[in-house]
């Protein structure tokens, strides 16, 4: 039976057998009714309506699921045709035009850079286009920009279906970056799962997600090491070739209409290479999905897998050549320049394009593109953007269901379900994640505490010294964490620049997590030290009350620092001086009397000071001098510290510090240290 199915409905046919959705292998010879072929540059439909000749209640539809499965487990070559499945993602074609990116002045330190030239060109779904030029050509440049990554300013205009790109673009859109930034002790199933769930576009149960990562495991090579951990320099793990297709595969597990890779290649062998290109190639052509690749150099091999070519000149970016990929080699033999034999032809073209070599014609293929290529180019654009396919919108809707405006696929609540588990299983596999904020706080208490034993037996003026050093360990203790903080930090920065989920998101995480161990070590550390030395039963309960107010004043604070800071040097610059400062102006080390009054409003906002004078307090009121040294001691702490202090405004003004550098936590990571593009 013939039946017509919109984008949205194929999409929600694609969600409900995620692990199934992606390619057939038939070597070009087998196309079931169901498939669509791939159609040149320009003629596949933007508005992404399909005919298929199927029905979901009989076998075919599994049929189509068995045919992507065995597609990706054995990639084509290039010469082998994949037929587009019925179960094809919403189609989006790509339109820019007059694209250009120039560096201004105070960013080269003289005048303005031109890094890339006005460039236009259209793109359609199903596609595998390769970016290539030499360095400093502005590859780079045009990906960021067509990915909706570039963060400096840029001209020119770049449309989707004919359309603006809007909030909800990222959710059909995924970006592998050159970077392969994960946690060390994250296995390889689980950082490709992570970006299936948090990406998926499904509004039905995920009933076969195990399954579709099976495939990606296998068609990235990494079904060998999918439990093994990442690694890096705390946990040994994978290989960095390894890493960078575990990269590619979480950015495939997305489900993503549009498909941007920057070097997806770059330290992997040429085998290696090959069989991750050939794994995009077919999740282009098998799900309809636009794949734009920056690449070096690729083998001959690798090369002819792709369709299009765009090749980019530098010093500045200028196009000198884009076109269908097996037309390269002829184009350039009608401007006089023909590929040698035996010479690998984007080789020969990368020689051509770089200035200043010895077989430099980079001007002369710039101009030839110019008379022959341009106006064709030109005119293909200015008709696509006026051609409005599906929105953005109605390529995520489903069943007239309204869609939320935001760039993330998954809701808050999800998003912290998701980080959680994450959190939960990174902490309980990393030693030092358990080990530094619970056990040696523990570890400090008990030798701190053995260096005091007893010593609420004796004079008042050694207790007080007993409750200065604790709460100084309160207030280094944050110090330990700080490393961690920022490398979730920056862990946070990458995930988030995909959308994968919210700063607001991560930070609650982590919460969750860090804050409950950070308390719990606090906790003990007080506790043993207190026990140790033996204080009054009523200055035992004050002593953890106060110390545990400041303790959170002081997690806020690193946490604030850990937000803003750009690095672990800089943190420790700005949070010394101030920890120093409210540590010293306690009442006890520096008294209201003996500060300068110029500086004695310190004290209103010290929360070490609100703390000492509430324990100091009870210490005087239940601690009677046993001869008269203890009773000058006592006098000489009176003059110190007032004898009835303010304990409801102490506990305000940290509840409010606490507030406040939460609050600026939270502005912090979304608006500071931000991925520059």
């Amino acid at each position: 039976r013939s039946r017509v199915r919109s984008a949205p409905a194929c999409q929600h046919m694609v969600a409900e057998m995620s692990a199934d959705v992606v390619g057939s292998f038939d070597n070009g010879c087998l196309a079931t009714p169901c498939c669509l072929p791939v159609s040149r540059v320009g003629a596949l439909p933007s508005t992404a309506s399909i005919t298929e000749q199927y029905d979901c209640t009989d076998g075919l539809g599994q049929a189509q699921a068995q045919a992507t499965h065995d597609l990706l487990m054995n990639p084509p070559s290039a010469k082998s045709e994949i037929r587009r499945s019925a179960f094809a993602l919403p189609a989006a074609s790509l339109t820019f035009q007059d694209v250009a990116f120039t560096l201004p002045a105070k960013k080269t330190g003289g005048k303005a850079q031109a890094i890339l030239e006005p460039c236009s060109g259209h793109f359609e779904a199903g596609e595998l286009v390769a970016i290539m030029g030499p360095s400093g050509c502005g590859k780079t440049t045009l990906l960021d920009i067509l990915a909706m990554k570039k963060t400096g300013k840029y001209e020119g205009e770049v449309r989707i279906n004919g359309r603006p790109r809007d909030i909800l673009f990222r959710r059909i859109a995924a970006y592998i970056g050159q970077e392969d930034v994960m946690p060390v002790h994250w296995t390889v199933r689980e950082a490709i799962k992570f970006n299936a769930r948090l990406k998926s576009q499904s509004r039905q149960p995920d009933r076969s997600g195990d399954a579709w990562i099976e495939i990606l495991l296998s068609a990235f090579a990494l079904t060998s090491v999918g439990n093994q951990l990442i690694g890096g320099v705390e946990a040994r793990g994978i290989s960095g070739g390894q890493r960078r297709r575990v990269s590619l595969a979480r950015g495939v597990a997305a489900h993503a209409s549009l498909l941007f890779c920057d070097e997806p290649t770059s330290g992997l062998s040429a085998t290696d290479a090959e069989t991750c290109v050939k794994a995009l190639r077919t999740v282009a052509k098998r799900l309809g999905v636009l794949c734009l690749v920056v690449i070096h150099q690729p083998r001959t091999e690798v090369a002819d897998l792709f369709d299009n070519l765009m090749l980019l000149t530098s010093h500045p970016g200028r196009v000198a050549y884009n076109g269908p990929m097996a037309d390269a080699q002829e184009y350039f033999k009608e401007q006089c320049l023909p590929v040698p034999s035996n010479v690998n032809p984007t080789d020969y073209y990368l020689d051509l394009l770089t200035p200043g070599t010895q077989w430099d014609h980079a001007d002369e293929l710039v101009e030839a593109f110019r008379v022959v290529q341009k106006l064709g180019i030109e005119a293909v654009v200015a008709a696509s953007m006026c051609r409005e396919g599906h929105s953005v919108e109605g390529m995520l809707s489903f069943e007239g269901q309204v869609v939320r405006r935001s760039p993330y696929s998954m809701p808050f609540e999800t998003q912290v379900a998701i980080l959680l588990r994450r959190k939960l299983r990174l902490t309980l596999r990393n030693p030092c994640g358990f080990g530094l904020p619970v056990v040696v706080p523990a570890v400090q208490g008990v030798l701190v505490g053995y260096m005091f034993k007893g010593i609420g037996q004796r004079g008042l003026l050694r207790q007080v010294m007993f409750v200065f050093c604790l709460q100084t360990m309160l207030c280094l203790a944050g110090t330990m964490s700080l490393a961690t903080v920022l490398s979730d930090r920056l862990l946070m920065k990458h995930e988030a620049s995909e959308a994968l989920y919210c700063e607001g998101a991560a930070a609650f995480t982590s919460a969750l997590v860090d804050v409950p161990l950070s308390l719990l070590g606090a906790l003990v550390n007080v506790f043993i030290m207190s026990l140790l030395a033996q204080l009054d039963a009523e200055i035992f309960q004050s002593v953890p009350i106060w110390s545990l107010s400041l303790f959170f004043v002081y997690d806020s604070l690193f946490a604030f620092m850990g937000s803003v800071a750009s690095g672990m040097r800089e943190a420790q610059v700005v949070a010394t001086p101030l920890i120093s400062v409210f540590m010293l102006f306690n009442g006890f080390v520096v008294s209201k009397a003996d500060a300068p009054p110029e500086l004695g409003w310190i004290f209103s906002i010290s929360p070490n000071a609100y703390a000492m004078e509430a324990i100091t307090a009870v210490l005087l009121d239940r601690v009677e001098p046993a001869d008269f040294r203890e009773a000058a001691e006592k006098n000489a702490l009176q003059k110190h510290f007032p004898a009835d202090p303010d304990s409801l405004q102490g506990l305000a003004v940290m509840v409010a510090m606490i507030l406040l550098l939460r609050i600026g936590q939270q502005l912090g990571l979304r608006h500071m240290n931000n991925i520059q593009r």
